[in-house]
């Protein structure tokens, strides 16, 4: 039977990965850590552990997301999505692992009206993403087996994300101000974990970068009305400009990427946006 390790087990994309699992049971035996369980900093304790547990594929979920405080700690963000990706990289490389990393449409400076491509320029805005790009890099030149898997507005039932905020929010304010010239795709957690492992049972790999969301694009105020209509919120949206809610990190103003490589290469279907944010609506209300 294979054997998957999934990095980062206990965050949102973790705990997706964890409730699929029993689903692939009779093929696949799961292993999920956190960084207290595998620090993946550690490039000795990565190496431990990969000669003890032996996966034949690594899902890497670890990474350092706090956008804007990584502009005042480049070290740390740098360590988790770079340093730590080339760690794991170097472990699966010695004992022929599959490499998946998740990584982000913050790689891109969202200075175009064109849908990125895989192969398309690389201009990361803030620390975050310049993070998240070098450990891509490391990744493919460490190790030739890996899959790049960008992603964007990343939610689900799990954790902390803009959907269950949203939530929470309508439910203590009369009104809320949500940036509108910001575009992009959400993408349910439940969706991307779903599609990785259609990967790992693909016969036929094909590696290197990828990018995967809901389609088509949308806006973040566009977004959060869609939240409200779900869930049957009155409170009010007051569309606002960037330059209204300023950040310590810069956003990219539409960091839409095309979604035409992982269909072709792997027939991966995404869904559109608003039926996954339905679903996941559905699963917090019933869980209430």
């Amino acid at each position: 039977m294979k054997k998957i390790l999934v990095t980062g087990g206990y965050g949102q994309l973790g705990n997706c990965f964890q409730k699929l699992s029993s689903d692939f049971a009779d093929r696949f035996t799961f292993e999920f850590t956190n960084s207290e369980a595998l620090d993946i900093t550690d490039s000795f304790a990565v190496l431990d552990y990969f000669d003890d547990f032996r996966p034949d594929f690594c899902i890497n979920t670890s990474a350092y997301t706090a956008v804007d405080l990584a502009e005042s700690e480049p070290e740390k963000a740098f360590a988790v999505n770079a340093e730590g990706v080339a760690n794991l990289a170097e472990a699966c490389r010695d004992h022929n692992a599959v490499l998946i990393h998740v990584s982000t449409d913050y790689v891109f400076d969202g200075e175009t009206n064109l849908p990125y491509e895989e192969d398309n320029f690389t201009n990361p805005a803030g620390v975050y993403g310049a993070s998240k790009r070098k450990g891509e890099e490391l990744a493919l030149e460490i190790n030739p087996k890996t899959v790049i898997l960008r992603t964007s507005w990343l939610y689900s039932e799990f954790n902390k994300n803009f959907v269950k905020t949203m939530l929470n929010l309508f439910s203590t304010k009369d009104e809320l101000n949500i940036v509108s010239d910001q575009h992009g795709q959400p993408t349910n957690a439940n969706d991307l974990a779903e599609a990785i492992m259609k990967i790992i049972e693909s016969e036929h790999k094909t590696y290197g970068i990828f990018h995967f969301s809901n389609q088509p694009e949308t806006t973040w105020y566009a977004f959060a009305t869609k939240i409200a209509e779900f869930s049957d919120s009155k409170i009010k949206l007051n569309p606002i400009t960037t330059e209204q809610y300023p950040t310590p990190a810069k956003r990219p103003a539409r960091s839409t990427m095309s979604l035409d490589k992982i269909e072709n290469i792997y027939h991966i279907q995404p869904k559109h946006w608003e039926h996954s944010l339905q679903d996941c609506i559905n699963i917090l209300q019933n869980n209430k």
